[in-house]
Formats: C-alpha cells, structure tokens, sequence
C-alpha cells in the first residue's frame, strides 16, 4: 500500500522517488513490482558519484521469475546505495517506501519530477492494461 501521505512520485517502469528535505532524491522500487518479481536473488547497483540519466538504466534486480533493469526517474548523481538491501532482500517487501530505498541521488533538474505520477495516478496506472510495462 503507498503511504498516502507520502511524498512520492512514480515511473511507469514502477520505480518511486521522493524528494528529501535537504535537496537529495531517495529511488526505490513499489510494491507492486516487488509483488511482480516473486523471490529475488540479487540485486545490483550503482556506486556513489555514478551519473544516471532519466529513463536509463542504473541497476539490474533478478528474481526467479526474471531480470529486470531498474530506471533512473530523473537525472543525476549518485550519492549513496543501499547497501543493506543487496544483501537483505526481505526489506523490499517488509518497507518497499522505506528501509528497502536503493540509491539517493543528487538531482540534476528538480523540474524532472513533475513530469512523474502521483500516488494517485500510478494507482491507477495499476490498474490499466499497461501497468506491467
């Protein structure tokens, strides 16, 4: 369930990202596509100062069911991984919009974010015939 107080932003590709107060962008991966990928079994990601842009590829998350890559929702650099994710995969579906975050960028243009969903709208992106894409 998306916290509905949150102040998260959605991908189409189901990634998250919210805006933190000191500037920076924590990403993540929603429920939903935790749900959709089954028991994962490794996870990789960037290192600090790795330059991602928006829509490409920063990361790989395999499951037994499939490989998927992870897409950057906004250009910029990174400033951290999550390192305990890689090695505790049940945080992603114990706190997918908390402890299970996976980089925190430095964002390069802020104004990328308001062409992301809303908690509302990637609801009901869900729901549309798409939403597997």
């Amino acid at each position: 369930m998306i916290p509905k107080d949150s102040k998260l932003k959605f991908t189409k590709s189901h990634e998250w990202i919210r805006l933190e107060d000191d500037g920076r962008a924590t990403v993540g991966i929603s429920e939903f596509a935790v749900g959709q990928l089954g028991d994962i079994v490794f996870l990789e990601l960037p290192a600090a100062g790795t330059h991602v842009r928006a829509k490409g590829s920063f990361g790989t998350v395999e499951s037994v069911k499939a490989a998927v890559d992870l897409y950057a929702p906004v250009d910029g650099d990174v400033t951290a991984a999550n390192d305990d994710i890689t090695t505790n995969f049940d945080l992603l579906s114990e706190d997918p919009y908390g402890k299970a975050w996976l980089v925190q960028l430095q964002v390069s243009d802020p104004a990328q974010l308001e062409g992301l969903l809303s908690a509302e709208e990637y609801e009901a992106h869900l729901q549309s015939p798409d939403s597997h894409s």
